[in-house]
């Protein structure tokens, strides 16, 4: 059986997650002593032990809502009496420390020209995972973009069919125009990726809407995009444009304000 830090390695190799219990506090007669861990899967499946039993059935719990909320948690037992609700009948005290193991978040840059190549080379500086997609094979190579983790060459609305889009996926569209956006985005809609921002005027993307409606896509999925893409900084070259791209997903991913940080004082 692989060890936990085994498996821990394979999630950040694989981008996966999981949590890890840890018991922080023992006192008294506890099934574990600190330092003792487990780790969760999402699927409920886990290595190691916290001490089994009911202890154990609630730990569990406790991590697959943390992988869910990505939050962590300290969770304190009281093992004495069960009909008082404590997980069990050893007499002491127990305390678990549950941390999510959360992949790198992924941002896919849809649309390989040249403020697309500025997001993916800023982004990959702040840390995420990047990928890029573009219907036009030859834009979207190492050769052309070699800071990328991933390419994609393939339609818009077949990306999804190549790349798990999930909570933690930010998509940048950087396409060539309202034409390419309204062919392709009714599927990634439809994903659950955290935020999803299109370049492009107010008139572009009022065309775009259009389109969309047309095609009967509801208001409330129109919504879920941020267009035009970015804060107003006044940018014109792609290096700028990029910055207030990459501004407003930072300042919605940590929940700023984008408030001049003197008007804070």
């Amino acid at each position: 059986m692989k060890s936990i830090y085994q498996a821990l390695a394979e999630l950040e190799k694989n981008n996966q997650s999981a949590a890890l219990c840890t018991v922080t506090k023992s006192e008294g007669s506890t099934p574990r002593h600190v330092g003792s861990k487990m780790l969760v899967h999402p699927d409920g499946n886990f290595i190691g032990t916290v001490g089994g039993g009911e202890l154990e059935n609630r730990v569990i719990k406790a991590a697959l809502e943390s992988i869910q909320n990505e939050t962590a948690q300290t969770l304190a037992y009281s093992m004495a009496d069960p009909s008082r609700g404590d997980p069990g009948v050893c007499g002491g005290q127990v305390e678990v420390f549950v941390e999510p193991i959360l992949p790198t978040p992924l941002l896919i840059v849809i649309g390989a020209g040249h403020v697309g190549k500025a997001v993916v080379h800023l982004a990959k500086w702040l840390g995420f995972r990047v990928a890029v997609s573009d219907d036009r094979a030859e834009f979207c190579t190492p050769e052309s973009i070699p800071e990328a983790d991933a390419y994609y060459p393939v339609a818009m609305d077949e990306l999804p069919k190549h790349i798990t889009i999930d909570k933690r996926t930010v998509l940048i569209l950087t396409t060539r125009g309202s034409a390419i956006d309204a062919a392709g985005l009714s599927p990634l809609l439809d994903s659950a990726a955290a935020y999803i921002g299109i370049i492009g005027s107010k008139r572009r993307w009022a065309t775009t809407v259009k389109a969309l409606k047309d095609k009967g896509v509801s208001d409330e999925k129109i919504a879920r995009v941020h267009s035009p893409v970015g804060l107003e900084l006044q940018a014109e070259t792609p290096e700028e444009i990029a910055v207030s791209i990459m501004a407003e997903v930072m300042m919605l991913k940590e929940k700023g304000t984008g408030k001049s940080m003197k008007s804070n004082l």
